[in-house]
């Protein structure tokens, strides 16, 4: 089989290149952080089981992955403006629903499963450039080149990847989330911890929200969500590296909430990090393109409110990997995975568009509460 380079490890990038070394294929992955424990790699992730826990069997991974897991923290909570819990889902039993993993938990379980030296780190892609007869030559920021038969785009929202097949660029969605969290909830902070739950507490109206959510550790992750122009902090005056100023802000846009979800943004102990959301035109499509494809946001970056980044960048990763390895031209298994993948994710994609319009919009409040009362 051809030399395959996969361009990033997050969870689908991982995933691919773990399936093909089960089927004995070569490949490498490079990632331009300089080691595993570079960056916070975020919150968490719920595994759905025709996506991401497929991807997890298939990777021989499943028992690694059930000892980490937190079914509980599929509880989902709805709370209203005023702290009135309005809708609370316990999870469902056991073995039946969507458990919950640590991003950074899912990760090192697929990092530690690839063979030493199957990752490069440091390795920053400049440009992918075509060789005329379906290879590329791989070109990284510290001077270093090498050619491949099939280089994969897993490397995410700006990919490099992605321009040998499209000029399309993410989008600006309208919401803005503002990050922050709580360490050591469940004694530092109690009422917010019993607030949020074991899971996921939302709680949205009139084009605003917050988000909570329950990660390994006693770690709470908060997202404060605003529909706002993308330049709001520079319209308010508001510099991003003084928190005081941040929370300043934000509480102000917060003024008329509950005091007790009001405390998501007082009590926190980690700062705040801006996080303006970015999604992919859609539909987004090529042109089949020789010794090249894309998968994960790389294909179909689109808003957390689908649910499905993740677990649809695993199953995209497992579809490629099984392409792969059942034809002999790697040409002919990347037609047969784009096919899947394209009509798989501009579905996905518009469903992501309408779910993030439905939280930040004036009545975000009975939308989230109609949609939720049928799901569950």
């Amino acid at each position: 089989m051809n030399r395959i380079a996969v361009i990033g490890t997050g969870p689908g990038g991982l995933t691919c290149a773990r399936i093909l070394q089960r089927h004995g294929i070569d490949v490498a992955v490079y990632d331009s952080d300089a080691s595993a424990t570079a960056r916070d790699q975020g919150g968490t992730l719920d595994m759905h089981p025709d996506t991401g826990q497929h991807a997890l069997r298939a990777t021989g991974l499943w028992h690694g992955f059930t000892a980490l897991a937190r079914p509980e923290g599929e509880q989902m909570r709805l709370v209203a403006r005023d702290g009135r819990i309005l809708f609370d889902a316990a999870p469902p039993q056991e073995g039946q629903g969507n458990p919950e993993i640590d991003r950074g938990q899912l990760r090192n379980l697929l990092l530690a499963s690839l063979a030493p030296g199957t990752v490069r780190w440091g390795h920053k892609l400049e440009r992918a450039e075509p060789l005329g007869d379906g290879r590329h030559r791989l070109r990284f920021a510290h001077g270093h080149s090498t050619d491949t038969d099939l280089v994969v785009g897993a490397d995410g929202a700006w990919s490099r990847v992605r321009r040998v097949l499209t000029d399309a660029v993410p989008l600006y969605t309208g919401v803005t989330f503002v990050e922050t969290g709580l360490n050591d909830a469940d004694t530092r902070h109690p009422s917010l911890a019993a607030l949020t739950g074991n899971g996921t507490m939302m709680a949205l109206d009139n084009n605003l929200g917050f988000v909570a959510q329950r990660n390994s550790g006693g770690h709470i992750r908060i997202y404060v969500g605003m529909r706002t122009p993308q330049d709001w902090h520079q319209r308010a005056g508001v510099d991003l590296t003084a928190p005081a100023a941040v929370r300043d802000a934000l509480l102000h846009r917060f003024a008329d909430w509950s005091p007790a979800l009001r405390g998501f943004i007082t009590d926190t102990d980690t700062g705040y990090t801006n996080r303006p959301l970015f999604a992919l035109p859609v539909p987004h499509t090529w042109e089949p393109t020789p010794g090249v494809t894309l998968l994960g946001d790389a294909a179909h970056l689109m808003s957390p409110f689908s649910g499905m980044g993740a677990n649809l960048a695993m199953r995209d990763g497992a579809d490629l990997a099984h392409a792969l390895a059942e034809h002999a031209a790697v040409d002919d298994a990347v037609t047969a995975y784009e096919k899947i993948l394209i009509p798989r994710s501009v579905e996905a994609a518009e469903g992501a568009a309408e779910g993030i319009d439905g939280a930040f919009a004036p009545d975000s409040a009975e939308q989230t509460l109609a949609h939720m009362t049928a799901h569950h």
